[in-house]
């Protein structure tokens, strides 16, 4: 899904998948992918895949877990919600 077709807002969401990203081809760090379905609200069950620009711990202990996802000017960003 194109990150765009989410409008700014907040939402729930549950993270379906996680795997290690390796550093962006400029040099930058590695990160953590995740695969995201919103869990509530008209947006309910659409999917999504974030890539994260820092690592946010080991993907499978990221399975599962409950997040926030927060988009603005259209912009996604995500919190694990531990």
């Amino acid at each position: 899904m194109d990150d765009a077709l989410l409008p700014d807002g907040t939402y729930d969401v549950f993270v379906v998948d996680a795997d290690d990203a390796p550093p962006e081809q400029d040099g930058g760090p590695p990160g953590t992918t995740l695969d995201l379905t919103v869990t509530s609200g008209p947006h309910k069950a659409e999917t999504l895949v974030l890539r994260s620009t820092t690592w946010l711990g080991d993907p499978i202990d990221l399975i599962g877990m409950p997040a926030t996802l927060t988009v603005s000017l259209g912009v996604p960003s995500v919190r694990i919600d531990h």
